[in-house]
């Protein structure tokens, strides 16, 4: 893909890299897909709808670009699924250890395996909140452990993960499954108290990694397995605010978007989401002070949350 001059068409001011507290990073990938193809066309259609998207938030009475958001090359490296994850862990540990908040677009799921054990290399105590219709628990499938399909196997073994809004597996992958930590999407209709409950289960670093098939297809139809009997818009928002609200959120990735030319809804939506959740990052600080990071790495009354040292450290 060719990637933007500037992500949503933002003036350059607030787009180059030394300023910019946020880094954008396309992985149009789509090596694994095994139903919908064309998740490697999931960013170029976000950054387009993006382009056409109202920057002021009503919600959080906030303009969040002003915060700096830098569009980052895209990872492109397509020639397998290891060598692909390999690239996105460095590309992420790199900005990760330049004091960037670092956020991703995909692509299919299996892009994230790299982008998580970037943050678990450099966060301690790292909880993954998985918002997903699908487990991707397997430790293999189709000859890869790099396949979609096991985009959070990894994650469970080394990380806090929790799982919201899962309605799709393998019988086997209830055998590595915490199921205390898993909550299912049908529990959610009739549980007033899952998101407490789930916020309760995670430590003060947070990841949050985002497939759109999370969402009912009612909204958002366009992504490679749709699934009935998903999240709702309103709802989603609530959980994703008081997330950013009690946690430390490190950075995230959404993916799965899957552009059907008869459907630019989702591309619009996926869109939203992704600046609604920056939004909610941001909302509290001032965005005039450049000397404040507001990624916070140091900050937020929490004790350095790094696993490297200040020497290490290229911030």
């Amino acid at each position: 893909m060719e990637t933007q001059k500037t992500y949503a068409g933002i003036p350059e001011q607030y787009a180059g890299y030394d300023k910019s507290k946020v880094v954008l990073i396309p992985v149009p990938y789509d090596g694994t897909s095994t139903w919908g193809k064309g998740a490697d066309k999931g960013p170029e259609a976000f950054l387009h709808a993006s382009e056409n998207m109202e920057l002021y938030d009503i919600e959080t009475n906030s303009e969040v670009y002003k915060q700096g958001i830098y569009l980052a090359k895209a990872v492109s490296e397509n020639t397998s699924p290891d060598v692909m994850v390999s690239a996105v862990h460095d590309t992420v540990k790199n900005n990760i250890k330049r004091n960037k908040f670092v956020t991703l677009v995909g692509g299919e799921h299996s892009i994230s395996i790299g982008a998580i054990r970037a943050f678990d290399e450099c966060f301690e105590d790292l909880t993954v909140v998985q918002i997903d219709a699908h487990a991707d628990l397997r430790k293999e499938y189709e000859g890869s452990k790099y396949n979609h399909a096991c985009a959070l196997f990894e994650a469970n073994q080394n990380t806090n993960l929790i799982q919201v809004g899962i309605r799709s597996m393998d019988a086997s992958e209830k055998l590595v499954m915490n199921e205390d930590q898993v909550f299912f999407a049908h529990e959610l209709a009739t549980d007033d108290y899952w998101m407490d409950n789930a916020i309760e289960l995670m430590t003060d670093n947070v990841y949050i990694t985002f497939d759109l098939d999370a969402l009912d297809p009612s909204i958002l139809p366009s992504t490679g397995t749709p699934e009935p009997g998903g999240l709702l818009w309103y709802e989603t928002l609530e959980f994703l605010k008081k997330i950013f609200d009690e946690k430390n959120v490190v950075g995230f990735d959404i993916v799965e978007l899957c552009p059907n030319k008869d459907d630019k809804s989702s591309d619009f939506a996926t869109a939203k989401l992704y600046y609604k959740m920056l939004s909610y990052k941001f909302t509290e600080h001032d965005v005039d002070d450049e000397n404040e990071n507001l990624y916070a790495l140091k900050g937020n009354g929490k004790t350095n949350p790094l696993k490297f040292t200040d020497d290490e450290y290229e911030g």
